[in-house]
C-alpha cells in the first residue's frame, strides 16, 4: 500500500493496514467469547485516535476504560510483540471522555422525548402496532397544540388527557382507546424504573462534543459506561441507534474524506436486531448506507456475523473475524454461513481456519486503497498499548474532571414544557373558579353536563390507575386541574414551534 495513510493492526504472511481514507466504509469485529474481540477493538480505537480520528465506544464489560491509562509491560505482550517484530511497545493512554446515561460513571447523556420520536420510542417501549399508532397520535397532537415534550412527565400528562377524551381524539386523529393509552403509560413506568427518566431531559447532548481532537492532534475517545445500561438491552440498543441517526442529521456531507470524522463501535450489536420489526431494520440499513457520506465509520462488534442482517452485513467492508465454536448442528450451520461472507483465495479452507484460530488470532480482510476487499488471511492482531483491563474509581474520577464538560452537563435544566404549561393553567383556572359567583359556576358546570371537580377527579384517578406511581399521581392532579372540561383541548396552545414529530431519519424524509 506504499505511503497511503493507514492503521497497522495485524500481521500474518503480510502486514494488514486499514486505509484511513476508507475508514468510513464500516467494519465488523466478530468471534466467540474470549477469542480476542475486545483487543481488536482497542487496537483499532488506539490507531484511529493516534491518526486524529475521534472515536466512540460502548464499554459493556468495563475493560475498555483501560484506554484512558497507559499499559504496563507483561510477558504475554512482550512475547506477542517479539513474534510480530514490533520491538519494545511504547505504552500510552488515549485522550478520553467518559459518558453515562445515568450520570454515575461519566457525564450524563440526555435527550428530549420529542427528539427520540415515536418510531424509536415505540421500539423502546415494546409497543404493538395499535399502541404505536396511538403514540404517533400523541406526538401529532402535541405538535398541533404547541406542547413541548421534553421528559416523561410531559408525555404522561398528554396521555392522561388523551385517555379521558378518547372519543374527541378519535374523531380528529383516528381511533384512540383507553386500553392502548393505559398500556403505553405502564410501559413508560417500566422505562422510568429502568432509569429512563435520567435519559430524557435537558441539557441535551451536543453531538459535536463527541467529535473533538486534542491540541497535539489526537482524536478523543468517548467511552460510554454501559455495564449497567446493558442490563436494559432495548434501552442500550435504542440509544445507540438514536445517536447514529442524530449524527446523520447533524453532520454535513463530506463525501470521501482523507480520514473519518468519527468512528463508532457498536458492541453487542445483535441487541439492535433481536426481534426488530422490518421497518426498523430498514431504517438501520439506511443509516449505515448513508452515514458514510457524513464521514462516520460504524464498526459492529458481535459474536457471529449472522447476528447482523445480510443487507447491513453487505455494507461492512473491513472484517476481523476471531474463532467460532461449532458444537451443535446449529453452530455448524452458522459457521458455514460465516465462511461464506469472506472472499477466500483458492485452496484456503475458511471453515477449518475459523475453528483453529487461537486467542488474538483472526481472519482478516480489509479494503485496500482502491476499495477492493483483500483475500482473507490468518493473522495475529497487534497488542494494545493502553491498559489491559479496567481502571480504578479514582482514575475514572480524575479523567472525568479533566474532560472539561462538567459545567455544560452536570446541572439538570427544567424549562417550561407541556407539564409546566398545564400546571400553570391549572392555577389560573382554579383562581378564576374561586372568584366567580357560586351560582354562575354551578350554571356553567351544569351546561357542560358534569361538574368541573368531577371531571378533574376522573382524570386524576385515570392517571393514578394507569401508572401506579407518585409521578402518575402528581401528573394526574396537575392535568386534572388544568383540563377542566371537554373544551380543554381548544384552550391548550402556545408559541412553541412545530418541530416535535420525529422519525429516526428526519432529514431523509424532509429534514427537521
Amino acid at each position: 500500500m506504499g505511503d497511503f495513510p493507514a492503521i497497522e493492526f495485524a500481521k500474518g504472511e503480510r502486514l494488514h493496514r486499514l486505509p484511513l481514507g476508507l475508514g468510513n466504509r464500516h467494519g465488523l469485529i466478530a468471534g466467540a467469547t474470549g477469542t480476542g474481540k475486545t483487543v481488536s477493538l482497542k487496537v483499532l480505537a488506539e490507531g484511529f485516535s493516534r491518526a486524529g480520528v475521534p472515536v466512540f465506544v460502548a464499554d459493556v464489560k468495563g475493560d475498555l476504560a483501560g484506554l484512558a491509562q497507559p499499559g504496563t509491560p507483561n510477558p504475554k505482550l512482550a512475547d506477542r510483540a517479539k513474534q510480530l517484530g514490533l520491538g519494545d511497545l511504547a505504552f500510552a493512554a488515549c485522550p478520553t471522555v467518559f459518558w453515562d446515561l445515568y450520570g454515575q460513571q461519566g457525564y450524563p447523556i440526555r435527550t428530549a422525548i420529542a427528539e427520540m420520536g415515536p418510531l424509536l420510542l415505540s421500539r423502546l417501549l415494546q409497543l404493538n402496532e395499535t399502541q404505536e399508532g396511538v403514540l404517533n397520535i400523541a406526538f401529532k397532537a402535541a405538535d398541533d397544540e404547541g406542547l413541548l415534550l421534553l421528559d416523561l412527565r410531559d408525555l404522561q400528562a398528554l396521555l392522561a388527557f388523551m385517555a379521558e377524551n378518547a372519543a374527541q381524539f378519535s374523531g380528529t386523529y383516528g381511533n384512540v382507546s383507553k386500553a392502548s393509552v393505559g398500556a403505553i403509560q405502564r410501559q413508560l413506568l417500566v422505562l422510568e424504573q429502568q432509569g429512563g427518566e435520567d435519559f430524557f431531559g435537558e441539557p441535551a447532548l451536543d453531538l459535536h462534543d463527541f467529535i473533538r481532537t486534542t491540541a497535539d492532534g489526537r482524536g478523543v475517545v468517548n467511552i460510554l459506561a454501559a455495564d449497567k445500561l446493558i442490563q436494559s438491552p432495548r434501552l442500550y440498543a435504542t440509544f445507540l441507534l438514536w445517536m447514529l441517526s442524530e449524527l446523520f442529521e447533524a453532520l454535513p456531507e463530506v463525501g470521501d474524506p482523507e480520514k473519518p470524522g468519527l468512528v463508532f463501535f457498536f458492541d453487542e450489536a445483535h441487541l439492535l436486531f433481536d426481534d426488530a420489526p422490518k421497518a426498523l431494520i430498514e431504517k438501520v440499513e439506511q443509516v449505515v448506507r448513508l452515514i458514510r457520506s457524513k464521514g462516520v465509520g460504524v464498526y459492529f462488534v458481535t459474536q457471529n456475523p449472522i447476528d447482523v442482517p445480510d443487507r447491513v452485513l453487505g455494507q461492512l467492508g473491513h472484517r476481523v473475524q476471531h474463532a467460532l465454536r461449532a458444537f451443535t448442528p446449529r453452530d455448524q450451520k452458522a459457521l458455514k454461513a460465516c465462511a461464506d461472507t469472506f472472499r477466500a483465495d483458492k485452496g484456503f479452507d475458511v471453515v477449518r481456519a475459523l475453528q483453529e484460530l487461537g486467542v488474538g488470532e483472526a481472519l482478516v480482510s480489509v479494503l485496500d486503497e482502491k476499495g477492493t476487499p483483500e483475500g482473507v488471511e490468518r493473522a495475529f492482531v497487534y497488542p494494545p498499548v493502553s491498559r489491559m483491563g479496567p481502571i480504578t474509581a479514582e482514575e475514572r474520577k480524575a479523567a472525568i474532571a479533566a474532560g472539561g464538560l462538567e459545567l455544560k452537563y452536570a446541572t439538570t435544566i427544567d424549562r417550561e414544557s407541556a407539564y409546566e404549561k398545564l400546571t400553570a393553567r391549572a392555577a389560573d383556572r382554579q383562581a378564576g373558579a374561586e372568584q366567580a359567583p357560586s351560582g354562575q359556576t354551578a350554571e356553567r358546570s351544569a351546561g357542560r353536563g358534569r361538574p368541573r371537580d368531577s371531571f378533574g377527579e376522573s382524570v386524576f384517578k385515570s392517571v393514578a390507575r394507569s401508572t401506579g406511581s407518585s409521578l402518575g399521581t402528581q401528573i394526574g392532579r396537575s392535568v386534572a386541574k388544568s383540563l377542566g372540561g371537554s373544551g380543554a383541548v381548544a384552550t391548550i396552545g402556545g408559541s412553541v414551534g412545530r418541530a416535535v414529530i420525529r422519525g429516526i431519519l428526519g432529514s431523509i424524509f424532509g429534514g427537521r
